[in-house]
This record gives structure tokens, C-alpha cells and sequence, in this order.
């Protein structure tokens, strides 16, 4: 016996006409349960948990309206299709508002309610699935909303608790947009400071004389405009976390200030002639090759030691292309409303492209494509050209100097592939492949024989 494929509850007054549906539906192997009115229906959805409820809408007691909200509001996930034979286009929209996901006139044809019950029931199980890959990569993949099952992001998962618990420096490096920001936090929120502050600045944003007051604070009258005492963000981090981003912007000359912060906890406020001593963890991050600094006298070298007694290493996103999918699908929970997915066609783009914004950059555009895209399906269509048209043209090409290349062999492998791939858009048309290469067909068909290649 086959199983069922689906509980449905039907709700009609018209005795035949629901027994029809009964009958119909039982065909398909569906569970079916009837009611012959609204107020029985709604007790039935009470008591028992449907996968879809078709209704009538024109009946005594309670109409289908009736029926629809009270199913939505005892189980919001159970699909709900309504049928009437006094139809009208504003009922049709206040169905749809209320919830609906389909609007059947009678009398209807049996294919159309089969495939209405049958696109219903996928498009809920669909977002079932959904829902379960989400809560299952939220356990398995993610750690304080950072998101990947790639080895480099394991790896990265298994150290940022170790850090967490120590009051170690930490120097975190990687490409502008790589997540920097959530691994400090995620040391912060995971470390026995966690109830303290967490306090961030960017380096880069603040000319000198104004990134200092902000890091230490200033006295009255130390400077023009200076009407006040400040608190410095250092002080506001006592017992807490500081993190400073693009730490390798930071001007000389707080260097050294910020060398004896990390050396015995004291620092003095601009114009301030007394010392402050403060218990603060310091995560610094940085996109800039700070080795490279230090050698050009660009940073302090001893800093440099001071902040990286335990380095952090975020890859790009083109290093772990296997996290890509699983972040899209974050992304599309963050900004999509309804049940979006992305086709293989557009995931393969997606993962191919070269993200030289890393993880920020595939944030704006999975936005940008939800926001502009009113499908449920997202296509190569749906891309931004400059993804839609991307293709590795370096894939080919090993580097120069690693040793000795096979400069022959590789442009045999990449006229093969052309070959191929004429033969693949042309469904193995050999005339119409050999025109998309430029190439007369009887030299297609001696490049085909050279390299052993089938129309399969």
C-alpha cells in the first residue's frame, strides 16, 4: 500500500462535492478527512494537525473566511486552498491577505485542483526543509553568526573558544570584509568578560590628534574645544574588551602610547598629567600586511609582537567556496520574507565569482537580488551582470616560476574544453558547434579526432 503523501481536511457543506474531492484526493494517495461545516471543520483542525485544508467558502455557521483565519491562527503552517462557485476578484484578494494560497472557482477541472493540491503540499514541505537546514547548519556550522563548514572555518570554530577564555592580545588579519569584526566579537561574547563592555574603534576613520582623545581621553583646556573632561574608550573598555580595527592605519606616534597600554595597563588623557590604569583585553585586526610594515618602518616592531602574541587568520571567501551556499542561505532568511531559492544555474555563477569583497560583498548582493527579484526562484537572469558574465580566465594558468610547466599540454586541455563545450551548447551539433568556434567543420572534425572526442 502506498503511503500517504499528505493529510487533507476537507470542508463542504455540498454533500457530492465533497465527496468528490474525497474520492479524487484519496486517488493521489492522500489522507483525506471531511467535514460538512465550517464550525466542524474548524473543531477538526483544533484537535488534529492538517497539511492542507481545501474549504468552500459560501456556508451556514461559519464561511470559509471564517474558516481560513481560525485555521491560520491554530496552525499557521497548514496550507489552506478556498473554493466557491459565487467567486468575485475582491474575495479572491481578501483570501490572499488572510492567507490563502489558492483561489478555485466551481466548477473546476480535475487536473487543475490535483496539481493546486500538488504544488501546495511540495512548496510546504519545500520551506519544511528549508527551516530544517537552517536550524541544522545554525547548530553545525556557525559559530556567533560566523557561518562556514569549509576546514580552514572548522578549524577557525575550534580555536576561537580556546582564545576566548585567556586575556591574550589578539591580532586578527584577512581581506576587507572576511568577518573580522565578528571574530572579535565572538571572543568577547564567548570570554569570561562577556558581561562587560565590548568597545570598537576604526583607526582608519579618526585624523590623529582626534583618534588619541577618543582612545584616552582628554582633559579641560587641552586643547581648543576642549570645554570638558572626556572619558576615553580605553576607559569605557576597563574590564572588558577593546577591539581596534585597521590597527596598521594607527599614526606613529600613538604607537608608542599604545605600547605601554599593553605593557602595564596605564595611559594618561590628553593634557592630563596623572596616570589611569584600566584592566582591558586588546583584539586588534587589520587588512594590510603588517610584517611588510614593520620591515618598511612603518610600524613598531615591537607592537607588532605586543599584538599578535596569538594571530587570527580569516581566509577569503574564494578560498572556501564550499561555505558560499550555506551563507546565500543565510542571507536569504535575513532578507527575504517568503520561500526563495537559488537555481543550480545561478548557485554555480555564485560560487565561481571571484568575491574581492569577500563575505560583505556576497551579503549586498544576495540583498540587492531579493529586493529587485519578485520570483521564488532565483536565476542566472536575476544576477548582477558583473557575476552573470564572470569567467575565470586565470583558471588555466599555474604560476610562472613554480616550476616547469607543460605549456603544450595546457592549451591542448583548453581546446578540448571549448571543443566540448561547443558540442554541450549545440546538444552535439557538429555543424552549428563548429560556428560557434569560428572554426570551419572540417577543421572541427579534425580537432575532434586528434583529441578522441565523441558526440557524447
Amino acid at each position: 500500500m502506498e503511503s500517504s503523501k499528505g493529510n487533507i481536511l476537507v470542508i463542504e457543506d455540498e454533500q457530492s462535492m465533497r465527496e468528490v474531492l474525497k474520492i479524487l484526493l484519496e486517488e493521489e494517495a492522500y489522507e483525506v478527512t471531511t467535514a460538512a461545516s465550517g464550525l466542524e471543520g474548524i473543531e477538526q483542525v483544533r484537535n488534529n494537525l492538517y497539511d492542507l485544508v481545501i474549504t468552500d467558502i459560501k456556508m451556514p455557521g461559519a464561511d470559509g473566511f471564517e474558516v481560513l483565519r481560525q485555521v491560520k491562527g491554530i496552525s499557521p503552517d497548514t496550507v489552506v486552498i478556498m473554493v466557491t462557485a459565487f467567486g468575485t476578484t475582491e474575495s479572491a484578494i481578501e483570501a490572499m491577505k488572510i492567507g490563502a494560497y489558492d483561489y478555485v472557482h466551481k466548477p473546476f477541472k480535475i487536473d487543475e485542483i490535483r496539481l493546486i493540491v500538488k504544488k501546495a503540499l511540495e512548496k510546504k514541505k519545500l520551506r519544511e526543509e528549508l527551516s530544517l537546514l537552517r536550524e541544522k547548519f545554525q547548530v553545525s556550522y556557525r559559530l556567533e553568526n560566523i557561518i562556514g563548514k569549509s576546514s580552514k572555518m572548522q578549524e577557525l570554530f575550534k580555536l576561537i573558544p580556546k582564545v576566548a577564555n585567556s586575556s591574550s592580545t589578539v591580532l586578527i588579519t584577512g581581506e576587507s570584509g572576511t568577518g573580522k569584526e565578528l571574530v572579535a566579537a565572538a571572543l568577547h561574547n564567548l570570554s569570561p568578560r562577556r558581561n562587560r563592555s565590548f568597545v570598537t574603534i576604526n583607526c582608519a576613520t579618526f585624523p590623529e590628534g582626534l583618534l588619541e582623545s577618543e582612545m584616552f581621553g582628554h582633559v579641560k583646556g587641552a586643547f581648543t574645544g576642549a570645554f570638558q573632561n572626556k572619558t576615553g574608550l580605553f576607559e569605557m573598555a576597563d574590564n572588558g574588551t577593546f577591539f581596534l580595527d585597521e590597527i596598521g592605519e594607527m599614526p606613529a606616534s600613538l604607537q608608542s602610547k599604545l605600547l605601554r597600554v599593553l605593557e602595564n595597563g596605564t595611559f594618561r588623557r590628553v593634557g592630563g598629567t596623572s596616570d589611569i590604569t584600566v584592566d582591558v583585553r586588546v583584539v586588534s585586526a587589520t587588512n594590510k600586511n603588517i610584517v611588510e610594515a614593520v620591515a618598511a618602518g612603518e610600524f613598531r616592531e615591537d607592537l607588532y609582537y605586543r599584538l599578535n602574541v596569538v594571530p587570527v587568520i580569516l581566509p577569503p571567501l574564494r578560498e572556501r567556496k564550499e561555505d558560499i551556499p550555506l551563507l546565500i542561505e543565510h542571507f536569504l532568511a535575513k532578507y527575504s520574507r517568503n520561500t526563495v531559492r537559488v537555481s543550480p544555474e545561478a548557485l554555480s555563477l555564485l560560487i565561481n565569482y571571484q568575491w574581492k569583497g569577500n563575505v560583505r560583498e556576497l551579503e549586498n548582493i544576495v540583498e540587492r537580488v531579493v529586493l529587485l527579484c519578485d520570483k521564488e526562484l532565483i536565476t542566472p537572469e536575476d544576477l548582477p551582470d558583473e557575476i552573470s558574465r564572470y569567467r575565470d580566465d586565470t583558471a588555466y594558468l599555474p604560476g610562472i616560476g613554480e616550476g616547469a610547466i607543460d605549456l603544450e599540454n595546457i592549451l591542448e586541455n583548453i581546446e578540448k574544453d571549448y571543443l566540448c563545450k561547443a558540442l554541450e551548447k549545440t546538444n552535439g551539433m557538429k555543424t552549428e558547434a563548429a560556428a560557434l568556434l569560428g572554426l570551419s567543420f572540417r577543421s572541427f572534425r579534425h580537432r575532434l579526432h586528434k583529441y578522441g572526442i565523441s558526440r557524447s
